[in-house]
């Protein structure tokens, strides 16, 4: 049959050697970060977070593994966990020293224009300040050309709207004047019509005449043949 205690000693057991191996690895990889390039120690340094973080976890499984053996063999095991977590804690502040002491290396060679990459080195940084002002001013150009062609496109609504005012006076002035050719044309033919009149009268008054005096010559032409 398994043995209960054994069991958990095997496995306690497996967390140390995971945790020994584990730190290990990460202070050897702290201790070459300095001889890195800017670029692959970023990298480094993301990676031995994250190792950092799966030693403490190793570490928190370990301390709950202690803590479910009796206490005489708990209190032996516990301090033994104290014991990796001030290692674990050791490594990490050597993790962090390195890094500054790399950043600071960094920020010197790159005073010197001697960084690995070209874009630490202070010459590098002028001239991406360089670009980025450039940019900026290109920006500010095409923002300037920008605002003109709006200004040049507002002149020429206010202008196409200026022509439309005087069209529609243009065409409220001809409707006033057909209106105004209207009232002639209908006073026109008004005194058409009267003048039309008073040439039937005209006529009528004519031909009464003339039938007047057809008739008194008929009159006076039978008075004579009669005597």
């Amino acid at each position: 049959m398994n043995d209960p205690l054994a069991n958990q000693n095997a496995l306690f057991n497996q967390y140390e050697s995971e945790y020994c191996s584990k730190s290990t690895d990460i202070s050897r990889k702290v201790q070459a970060l300095s001889s890195f390039s800017a670029d692959v120690r970023r990298l480094r340094t993301k990676e031995i977070e994250a190792e950092l973080k799966e030693a403490d976890q190793i570490l928190r499984r370990m301390d709950m593994e202690a803590r479910s053996f009796s206490q005489e063999k708990s209190q032996q095991l516990m301090r033994k966990v104290k014991e990796y977590k001030a290692d674990l804690k050791k490594i990490t502040e050597d993790s962090r020293q390195a890094q500054g002491a790399a950043s600071g290396g960094a920020a010197a060679r790159a005073e010197l224009g001697l960084a690995d990459n070209y874009y630490d080195t202070s010459a590098g940084q002028r001239e991406r300040m360089l670009k980025t002002t450039e940019k900026l001013d290109k920006t500010s150009d095409r923002i300037s050309q920008g605002r003109a062609q709006l200004a040049e496109t507002e002149e020429l609504g206010v202008s196409i709207l200026q022509d439309l005012h005087r069209q529609r006076e243009t065409i409220t002035h001809a409707q006033d004047t057909l209106h105004g050719a209207d009232d002639n044309i209908a006073k026109a033919r008004r005194v058409l019509a009267s003048m039309s009149r008073r040439i039937m009268t005209n006529k009528l008054i004519m031909w009464g005449i003339c039938l007047l005096l057809v008739g008194s010559i008929c009159l006076v032409l039978y008075y004579k043949i009669i005597n």
